[in-house]
């Protein structure tokens, strides 16, 4: 690098990578996602690639919300921790950075619920994780334009085609492209041009953790806020006079209101869990940033009961943000670790680092030196009905994380098991 480079923060910002695919392999016809398409010829042999790991297998009517009885109602406030659980947890954590926090939530059918964690209030740039705050304020909007109806919302997500523009750039992340009649198949970053569907830009969001289609996704929230039923019908040509005509500072209001204002209603505080930019340069030149953005383990847990409760939105909601939570090809990070290959998972993780000259010192991925963020939640469940809620956060610099996240994955889960 140029030594008048040098001189500059560098601050680099990495999502997942591209490998990573949420969603159930058969929920094409129900979604037009395309690439599930590929997926489930795959798993038929129609199409020569590695196939999916057993956990990986799950179909739409095998997912289901686990906490849609007393449980939930229950689970409103957090419970004190469980000694023995909290014991064990913290025995983790010995040769760790003091930086590592964590909330547990273990739900497993026919035990009682046991709680346990470390410092769950600590605040952390949440990264590609505040991916979920957009998906969850596109479907606040989605079931204000069709309250009565969420199979109206699924068609509306499945039909109504979007530009990228601008928005997405620039995307250092590929995306996929399939035809499902040409089986044509290749990948590569977003550009300008590039038309998807709703939910395949929202499939693109959390499973390749795409910035450019977080951006997308998060201007249509926007449109639907501001045109209600008339969205559907939208234009590009009238999407586009609406952000050039209403000034900056009502856009922000509005963006920070679309993916904010539904945490709240599920109790999650300003300072549990916030978003406040938009993830890509496009993206925030139209419209600028306000509040900033931050994370908590508590927060985010409680994110996790209110999706497996029913309360994000609705019953309907909520299950359908799990499934686009799926993980179902090679998993990274925590949901790597080889004692979850069985194991339903329902994931999204999010990094973020930054990098200043240091002697001696050179700058790499996910090993900043300024802050190095590495973020994941996590719902697992095993095929024997263990079933337990994760959220962990850490800010480690200059180290790549993701071998002590794995490692910790395959200790938490074994403390679980040990009844």
């Amino acid at each position: 690098m140029k030594e008048k480079g040098m001189l500059l923060l560098m601050v680099l910002i990495f999502s997942l990578p591209t490998q990573l695919t949420p969603y159930p392999i058969d929920g094409y016809t129900l979604t037009g996602i395309r690439r599930l398409v590929r997926l489930q010829m795959i798993e038929n042999d129609e199409i020569k690639d590695k196939k999916l790991i057993n956990g990986a297998l799950k179909t739409l009517d095998d997912i289901h919300l686990n906490l849609l009885n007393s449980k939930g109602d229950s689970l409103r406030e957090l419970p004190d921790p469980d000694p023995d659980l909290q014991k064990k947890l913290n025995g983790l954590f010995g040769g760790l950075s003091q930086s590592y926090s964590l909330t547990l939530l273990d739900i497993t059918p026919g035990r009682k619920i046991r709680y346990a964690h470390r410092k769950e209030e600590n605040g952390f740039q949440p990264g590609s994780v505040g991916k979920l705050a957009v998906v969850t304020g596109l479907f606040c909007q989605l079931e204000s334009i069709y309250p009565d109806s969420f199979h109206l919302r699924q068609e509306l997500l499945k039909n109504k085609s979007v530009k990228a523009g601008q928005w997405a750039l620039p995307n250092e992340h590929t995306v996929p492209f399939f035809n499902p009649e040409t089986k044509g198949f290749f990948k590569r970053t977003l550009q300008a041009p590039d038309i998807f569907s709703l939910y395949e830009w929202t499939d693109h969001m959390l499973s390749v953790s795409s910035n450019g289609a977080a951006s997308v996704v998060w201007r249509e929230a926007i449109l639907m806020y501001h045109f209600g039923a008339d969205y559907p019908t939208l234009t590009e040509e009238q999407a586009t006079e609406f952000f050039k005509s209403t000034p900056k500072a009502t856009l922000s209001e509005i963006a920070n209101e679309v993916v904010n204002e539904p945490l709240r209603a599920l109790g999650i505080t300003e300072d549990e869990w916030r978003l406040g930019t938009l993830f890509t340069r496009g993206g925030k030149a139209m419209i600028p940033g306000k509040g900033g953005s931050i994370g908590t383990p508590l927060g985010l847990m409680k994110y996790l009961v209110a999706v497996e409760s029913g309360r994000v939105i609705d019953q309907e909601s909520s299950l359908e943000i799990k499934r686009l939570m799926y993980m179902t090809d090679r998993r990274i990070r925590y949901a790597a670790s080889t004692t979850l290959s069985d194991a339903a998972v329902y994931f999204k993780s999010g990094s973020l680092y930054k990098c200043k000259p240091e002697p001696d010192y050179q700058c790499a991925k996910y090993k900043g030196n300024v802050e190095n963020y590495m973020n994941s939640v996590a719902i697992i469940e095993h095929q024997d009905s263990t079933t337990y809620l994760v959220a962990l956060m850490s800010n480690v610099l200059k180290k790549n994380s993701n071998i002590d996240h794995n490692t910790l994955a395959g200790q938490i889960d074994r403390l679980i098991k040990v009844k």
